[in-house]
């Protein structure tokens, strides 16, 4: 394996990183994004490449509330994993957090192991106010709904476990 960089996400990228995220959904670990959500979030989104410009990894840091944001679709391509691709991909989540004044990060993942090694810790249910969650809950993002742990994502959230770290 040769070096990897990490940086923002530009248009172009935006079917690579549908690619990356393909054979995930085929195998139901990561939700099924259109085309045209990819391109409306590539702000969100810091992609790693290797040195010739391929793609081998995305991340992406949605801001949920005034102090909180989630680290979502993360990957690594597969040749990739244990090279330090992911680590890189959330401390870069993480100074871009930082930068827009966020102070927690959730993330819903499997991959618990990974989430622990960066400070993440599993929450129970009731993570934010009742006032915030009632604003929280007006949001149509599914990735909200995630996080609140309402009924009808219930199925989309089988076997993973939703995380938080106090940056």
């Amino acid at each position: 394996m040769g070096d990897f960089t990490v940086r923002p996400a530009r248009s172009a990228d935006v079917r690579g990183i549908q690619a990356l995220l393909e054979p995930f959904v085929q195998r139901r670990i990561l939700l099924g994004k259109d085309l045209v959500v990819l391109y409306e979030a590539v702000q969100q989104f810091l992609v790693a490449e290797d040195e010739h410009g391929t793609l081998i990894g995305c991340g992406a840091l949605h801001v949920m509330w005034e102090d909180l944001g989630e680290v979502r679709t993360l990957i690594v391509s597969d040749d990739w994993l244990h090279h330090g691709v992911g680590r890189a991909l959330v401390e870069g989540l993480e100074a871009s957090a930082q930068a827009l004044g966020l102070s927690r990060l959730f993330c819903l993942t499997f991959e618990v192991e990974f989430f622990t090694r960066r400070g993440f810790a599993p929450i129970g249910e009731q993570v934010v106010d009742q006032d915030v969650y009632s604003q929280l809950v007006r949001s149509p993002d599914e990735g909200v709904a995630e996080f609140l742990d309402l009924a009808h994502v219930k199925p989309n959230t089988l076997g993973n476990t939703r995380m938080l770290k106090v940056l």
